[in-house]
């Protein structure tokens, strides 16, 4: 039987708890409904006894506290809310028990944003990780070791595990169901709860922010002029002699400042038009194309798709408001 420690964060967002606990214990009536033994040992995890979560409107009851647990096969860590940096703080008595449970051959799930917590333990350095895509810019921020991959639902690197943003953690316990239970019991999960399996990529919800939280203002300048100026054609050249610049000095503290080069931010930019064009509009896609300054249809399409992880017409017939004009 594969003993699971669900951890009870301070602040823990009650969904993504209770969802992993009820999927997880369903596998096991899942099980015994066929003539077998459970597979799973779920348990909560706290620092007490009693914790508040999502914002104090619940009290979770965990069954142990970490001293209790010497040993498990399976930490997860839910999402947590509120100022992640407070609460990292808060949850920090976690952070000896994870490294020690996974030096101890555990393995760790991240849900969303308990990606902060995971970070924390320095056991993702040089490893990549998945988070909610709002705090793509707070995670590079704080982890910069992380090889943070916005776009992705799931990520399983050296018995780590993280998921993307909010209900994609589904996704995720899905995903160790059928390593650990069989790709049948996972289907059947699936089934049961009406969740879509094998969705790998969260990059059609990001919506893109730019990063200006940072104090290289001629860097933030640049970018503001990309963002009213996207629909010109915009060399680098261009920006460096407008802000007194070298080509190579601009290049290096666009992308130290933005965690994108001046090309990767134009593109986004533009794509990000695009994206608000084909939702709120009638115009064509070559129409969206030319007004966001595109010339060449296919090198549209494929930057569109690779950003999006669609191609502009699936984007527009899933996104496109039925009162749009």
């Amino acid at each position: 039987m594969k003993h699971i420690s669900i951890l009870v964060p301070k602040r823990a967002i009650l969904g993504s708890l209770e969802g992993s606990r009820q999927l997880l214990t369903q596998v096991n009536q899942f099980f015994m409904a066929a003539g077998k033994e459970p597979i799973f040992k779920v348990e909560l995890v706290g620092l007490t006894k009693e914790t508040p979560v999502s914002g104090g409107l619940f009290t979770v009851n965990a069954n142990k506290t970490i001293g209790e647990v010497t040993k498990t096969d399976l930490v997860i860590i839910p999402a947590i809310d509120g100022d992640i940096s407070i609460e990292v703080e808060n949850n920090k008595e976690f952070l000896p028990w994870i490294t020690e449970q996974y030096n101890n051959g555990a393995e760790i799930a991240s849900l969303c944003m308990g990606a902060f917590l995971l970070a924390s333990t320095g056991l993702l350095n040089g490893k990549k990780c998945a988070t909610h895509w709002m705090a793509a810019n707070e995670f590079r921020k704080m982890f910069p070791e992380v090889n943070l991959v916005t776009e992705k639902i799931i990520t399983d690197e050296q018995g780590i595990y993280s998921s993307g943003g909010a209900f994609s953690y589904l996704n995720l316990i899905l995903y160790l169901i059928e390593k650990f239970a069989g790709r049948d019991m996972a289907i059947l999960s699936s089934k049961v709860f009406a969740i879509e399996m094998e969705r790998s990529t969260q990059s059609s919800f990001i919506i893109f922010q730019g990063q200006k939280d940072h104090a290289d203002d001629p860097i933030k300048k640049a970018q503001e002029f990309i963002e009213k100026n996207y629909q010109e054609r915009i060399t680098v050249e261009q920006l460096a002699s407008m802000f007194a610049l070298g080509r190579r000095n601009l290049e290096r503290r666009f992308k130290k400042a933005t965690a994108n080069t001046v090309a990767e931010y134009i593109q986004r930019v533009k794509i990000e038009a695009a994206k608000v064009s084909l939702e709120t509009s009638r115009e064509n896609v070559n129409e969206v194309m030319y007004n966001v300054g595109y010339t060449d249809t296919k090198a549209f399409r494929t930057t569109f798709k690779r950003i999006t992880g669609l191609s502009p017409i699936d984007y527009r017939n899933k996104y496109q408001r039925e009162y749009a004009t």
